[in-house]
C-alpha cells in the first residue's frame, strides 16, 4: 500500500513539473531571461521606435537610428519620461524592469540626452539583454 502512494504521488510531481515546464515554454518566458540588473548592447528606446527599427530592412537601420534620435522629457527630479525615438547601447548596464511582448522588454538604462544623462524606462529587444551577475 505504501508503494502505491509512493507511486502515485511521484506521478503527480511528475506531471505538475512536465506541465510548469510546458507552459514556461510556451509563453517563450525562460529563466534565463528573468533577472534584475542585466546588459544592453543594442538598441533601446520607445516601444513603437523599437519595433519599427526592427521591421526596417538591415541595410536601413543605420539611417533609421540617425534620423529618429531619442528624447526625452526630464522632470525637476531629474528623470526622464515620455521618451520617443531611439538610441545605440553598448554594453550599458541595465535594470530589467518588465516585459513587453514576445520581442522587447523594459528595462531602466541611464539614457544621454542633450541635457545629460538620464535614467528612463525604455524599451529594447529581448535578445539585445544579458543577464548580469
Amino acid at each position: 500500500m505504501r508503494y502505491f502512494f509512493a507511486s502515485a504521488f511521484a506521478v503527480a510531481v511528475l506531471a505538475t513539473s512536465a506541465t510548469a515546464t510546458a507552459q514556461t515554454s510556451a509563453s517563450g518566458v525562460t529563466s534565463t531571461q528573468q533577472c534584475a540588473i542585466g546588459y544592453v548592447t543594442g538598441v533601446g528606446g520607445s516601444a513603437q521606435s523599437v519595433h519599427e527599427y526592427l521591421a526596417t530592412p538591415e541595410r536601413d537601420r543605420y539611417r533609421y537610428l540617425t534620423d529618429n534620435p531619442i528624447q526625452c522629457r526630464v522632470s525637476d527630479e531629474g528623470r526622464a519620461s515620455a521618451c520617443t525615438g531611439i538610441t545605440s547601447l553598448r554594453h550599458e548596464k541595465v535594470s530589467v524592469y518588465d516585459d513587453i511582448d514576445n520581442e522587447t522588454m523594459a528595462v531602466v538604462a541611464r539614457i544621454e540626452l542633450d541635457r545629460g544623462t538620464y535614467p528612463a524606462i525604455i524599451a529594447v529587444p529581448r535578445p539585445d539583454v544579458q543577464c548580469g551577475e
